[in-house]
């Protein structure tokens, strides 16, 4: 009996070829990332430093001042209830009074109005309005025509001129005599009313004040504004 035969071999399949696959690297794109961030977090850091430097730099440069709390007419004395405190930033171009002053400013006149809201400088408490202790204020209704229109200020000196009384008519040497005139300085003047009357208070001398009031009542008064420069 004859042995089996053997069958023949069958080759094996080749494996197939595995693709090349490119060698990266990825730990060195993470660790720049990371470099990114940390420097992202350090320019923010310097710059929130910066800003709460120039905060605290402005901050520090801000001064306490005085301030209107309501408004205060010219040549009327200032007492504590018209001042407030206020912070503003230091600026070479103001000159506010300092807050420190508060006590010797109270009892002082303004020579202009001062308004709610606005800061208290040197200038508006210049002398100027004429008032003293020998000084007396008459308060006198000027009538429309009978003062210079929109040109008397708080200050001024003016001539308080008598005026003919209704039915006078001065004859002879009387019409040719000058006037009877009395030295003043405007301590406060009103806004014209309806009629285009206007209140102003005078400051004159203790032995004129009698006199000016009551030619003021009799409505003989009359302003004539004497020259600034004067």
């Amino acid at each position: 009996m004859e042995p089996p035969v053997a069958a023949p071999a069958v080759p094996r399949p080749a494996a197939p070829a595995r693709p090349e696959i490119p060698i990266t690297t990825s730990a060195p794109v993470k660790r720049e990332r990371r470099w990114s961030v940390a420097a992202l977090c350090i320019v923010l850091a310097v710059l929130a430093g910066l800003g709460a430097a120039a905060a605290v730099t402005s901050a520090s440069d801000r001064i306490k001042v005085l301030a209107i709390a309501r408004d205060v007419p010219a040549g009327q004395a200032l007492t504590a209830a018209d001042l407030i405190v206020a912070e503003v930033s230091a600026d070479a171009a103001l000159t506010p009074v300092p807050a420190t002053q508060k006590a010797s400013v109270v009892g002082k006149r303004p020579a202009v109005d001062l308004r709610k809201g606005g800061l208290l400088t040197t200038s508006q408490l210049a002398p100027g309005t004429g008032l003293g202790d020998d000084k007396q204020q008459v308060g006198v209704q000027v009538k429309r025509g009978q003062a210079p229109a929109g040109t008397l200020a708080p200050g001024d000196k003016v001539l308080a001129v008598t005026t003919p009384g209704q039915g006078d008519q001065p004859t002879g040497k009387d019409a040719e005599a000058p006037p009877s005139t009395i030295k003043a300085v405007v301590v406060t003047l009103s806004r014209p009313d309806a009629s285009g009357n206007v209140v102003v208070n005078l400051a004159v001398a203790s032995t004129d004040g009698p006199l000016l009031a009551t030619r003021a009542a009799q409505g003989r008064i009359a302003l004539v504004r004497e020259p600034r420069s004067s």
